[in-house]
C-alpha cells in the first residue's frame, strides 16, 4: 500500500515539475486524494481483520468451555456410576 503511495507521489513530483502552476495544483490535490483513500483502505483492512479474529478467538474459547463443561458432566456422571457400583459391591459382600 505504502508503494503505490509513493508510486504516486513520485509521478506527482515528475509532473509537477513540467506543468502549469493549475495543472501541478490539481495535481498535489490528485496525489493527496490517492494517499486518503489508500489510508482509509488500509484503516478498513485492518478493522476487518481485528473483527475476523475477535470473531474466532469467541468462537475458540465457546468451544473449548462447553468442551470443559461435557468433560465434567461426563466425568461426574462416572464418579456417581463408580461409587454406585462400589456401594452394589460392598452390599452384595455384606449380604
Amino acid at each position: 500500500m505504502k508503494k503505490i503511495v509513493a508510486l504516486a507521489t513520485a509521478v506527482s513530483a515528475a509532473a509537477l515539475a513540467a506543468c502549469t502552476p493549475a495543472a501541478q495544483n490539481e495535481t498535489a490535490q490528485a496525489a493527496d486524494q490517492i494517499a486518503a483513500d489508500a489510508n482509509a483502505t488500509l484503516g478498513e483492512a485492518v478493522n476487518d481483520t481485528n473483527a475476523a479474529a475477535d470473531r474466532a478467538f469467541g468462537s475458540a474459547e465457546a468451544t473449548m468451555d462447553n468442551a470443559s463443561k461435557a468433560i465434567g458432566n461426563a466425568a461426574d456422571g462416572a464418579a456417581d456410576a463408580t461409587g454406585a457400583a462400589l456401594k452394589d459391591a460392598g452390599n452384595a459382600i455384606e449380604d
